[in-house]
């Protein structure tokens, strides 16, 4: 998710969860369920740094306890100098670790990826429910956290005492509203992806299909389907009333194979980019050097502002590799900076 999505949810955990918690704690809740996206930094660097850190440490549940403790030390070293404003630690570590684990929970169900279980494994979880930005999610989270605040107000108007914390209930029913949220889209997710795979498309059966959702709207979804000789892009629309045209797909052809393409796909950059590719593409150019090999990810959604992406392009003479770099793939440089 993006990081104004995290705030919010970490904010929204705190009243729901963690009421009571002092200034300070609230900061260290906010702090561990945004702090993961640090990575984005890497788009400033470059691809190849992009490539090793977007998604993948940060997003650990090793990170989420080191993160946890990073968070709970200020806490300690504060009680030593003054006993007198001591804070007990478990009362930081526990929300803060809920946060951690909360923004791992939101991009597990992304469809980027995340490293969960590194550094034993760089095997990416990626569910695909949710959009990287998705317009429900924030107005559900604005919801819990803002109207609770007008009513508050109107009760202190009119002399009315509030029980409990205030926006506690406003909080749990905005996290309430969300898993509700999250399952529908489970929900039209699995609908989507079941219409995907009951089709042929041009005439091949579907080796695998993905279903990625859009921010607008949970009803709509953008379909990949890989078949023997071609990747296929497709809208997908659910719910009463919906009909799936797979006619309506567009396809792309794979480059047949050859000596070039293999050396090329058998390189270590190629297998590195192809780690966190979904559905890579190849193409490939005959050059006075030799062969001109692009790997890029089939693009899974139409947002061009959802973050950059990488391409890798090696040069191949005759089956032996030349050279080979990463790059940004043009068609994703409108950076959610710019």
């Amino acid at each position: 998710m993006d990081l104004l999505t995290h705030a919010l949810a970490s904010y929204t955990l705190k009243r729901a969860a963690f009421p009571r918690a002092a200034r300070p704690v609230t900061m260290a809740i906010i702090l561990a369920g945004t702090l993961p996206d640090l990575d984005i930094v890497s788009t400033w660097i470059s691809p190849s740094a992009f490539l090793t850190w977007y998604r993948t440490y940060t997003h650990s549940l090793l990170f989420a306890f080191l993160l946890t403790l990073l968070v709970t030390l200020p806490f300690l070293l504060r009680d030593r100098r003054s006993p007198e404003n001591k804070i007990p630690p478990l009362t930081v570590l526990k929300p803060a670790l809920a946060a951690a684990i909360l923004h791992l929970l939101m991009d597990t169900c992304q469809s980027t990826g995340v490293e969960l279980l590194w550094p034993f494994s760089t095997r990416r979880f990626a569910l695909d429910w949710i959009a990287h930005l998705d317009l429900w999610i924030i107005a559900i989270l604005l919801a819990g956290i803002f109207l609770p605040m007008l009513s508050g107000l109107v009760t202190e108007e009119i002399g009315a005492k509030s029980k409990g914390p205030r926006g506690r209930i406003g909080a749990s029913l905005a996290l309430a509203t969300l898993i509700l949220y999250v399952i529908a889209r489970f929900t039209f997710h699995s609908s989507a992806v079941a219409a995907l795979e009951s089709q042929k498309y041009r005439g091949e059966q579907p080796h695998r299909v993905a279903a990625f959702p859009e921010s607008g709207s949970p009803f709509r979804w953008h379909g990949i389907i890989e078949t023997e000789s071609a990747l296929h892009n497709v809208e997908v629309s659910v719910g009463p009333g919906a009909n799936f045209d797979a006619e309506s797909a567009i396809a792309t052809y794979k480059p047949e194979s050859s000596p070039a393409l293999n050396a090329a796909r058998n390189s270590t950059l190629a297998r590195r980019f192809l780690q966190s590719a979904r559905f890579p593409k190849a193409s490939v150019e005959k050059t006075p050097e030799g062969f001109h090999v692009l790997l890029r990810d089939f693009p899974y959604t139409r947002d061009a502002t959802s973050g950059p992406h990488v391409q890798a392009i090696i040069t191949d003479p005759s089956g032996k590799i030349l050279s080979e770099e990463l790059a940004w793939d043009p068609a994703s440089r409108q950076f959610w900076w710019k």
